[in-house]
């Protein structure tokens, strides 16, 4: 939605300044144009990136428009999950804890949480740390360091589709110069017709190099940006994770460790310490019976 509402008031902005100057729309609508800039565009996207990089880009645009970062709801879902899971690791034996992170889809602690069990991604990155937390070999430092490695390697691809959208922003404005050499090519080839006919072939190649300027800074650019909010966004459930499991490897309590998953979690989604504990100690989810 704010993407729509933005993407209208720049364009009803820029047309509607145009027109109030006496510009005719008409005149903007150059179809050969446009096609030479965005075809070529999409040509350069798809020669810079493999195919799995393409589909990430256009989930990651769908995202972006949905603005689908996570809520407090799913703050308190993540927080809940990992009490539950710590309390297990606390009270029972390894392999009663084993058979929730070896096969989270039948686990039911996962089960309770569907949102979390559907990103595969988030739920085997906590089922290889408590993994490694109940065989009980590694130290706390060194699983830290593990977590860092593995979070900045998850950042990295997540962002991949970021970087793309503004490689096309970057290049968009040569492209308009490129469409636009070409529109004044073709009107050196008329300059045996009227001036009335010469000025429209003109205008439509300066259609070009105005087109390549507004679509890099006014669309592609701010898209690029958002994908990067987003993404970023859902990276903070990765660092949730960690903070709250190492504080439990070195001696927290599950309930005082989630506090220090709580305070990575942003002022404005920050779910309170009462919050946290109705969700946990009152209605988290229920432990399997023994």
């Amino acid at each position: 939605m704010g993407i729509l509402l933005g993407l209208l008031v720049t364009i009803g902005c820029v047309l509607g300044g145009y027109v109030a100057s006496g510009g005719h729309l008409y005149v903007l609508w150059q179809p050969y144009e446009l096609l030479i800039i965005l075809g070529a565009s999409l040509g350069t996207f798809l020669v810079a990136n493999n195919m799995k990089v393409v589909k990430d880009t256009g989930k990651a645009i769908g995202e972006a428009f949905k603005d689908a970062v996570p809520k407090q709801r799913d703050y308190l879902d993540l927080l809940s999950l990992l009490h539950s899971l710590m309390r297990e690791m606390r009270s029972k034996s390894r392999s009663e804890v084993e058979a929730h992170v070896d096969n989270p889809a039948e686990s039911a602690i996962f089960s309770a949480f569907p949102n979390i069990l559907k990103n595969q991604a988030m739920t085997n990155f906590i089922c290889d740390y408590c993994r490694l937390i109940i065989i009980g070999n590694a130290r706390p430092h060194e699983i830290e360091a593990l977590m860092d490695e593995e979070i900045h390697t998850v950042q990295h691809d997540k962002l991949k589709p970021k970087n793309a959208v503004q490689e096309v922003a970057d290049g968009l404005p040569a492209l308009g110069i490129v469409a636009a050499v070409l529109g004044i090519v073709h009107a050196m080839g008329a300059l045996d017709q009227s001036p009335e006919v010469l000025g429209h072939l003109v205008g439509a190649a300066l259609v070009g190099t105005f087109a390549g300027i507004f679509f890099s800074y006014g669309v592609f650019a701010p898209l690029a940006a958002k994908i990067k909010s987003v993404r970023e966004k859902q990276m903070r459930m990765y660092i949730i994770i960690k903070q709250t499991l190492i504080a439990y490897m070195n001696g927290a309590l599950p309930q005082v460790a989630l506090e220090y998953g709580r305070k990575a979690i942003s002022a404005h989604d920050r779910p309170t310490i009462d919050q946290v504990e109705a969700e946990t100690i009152g209605g988290g989810a229920p432990a399997p019976a023994a």
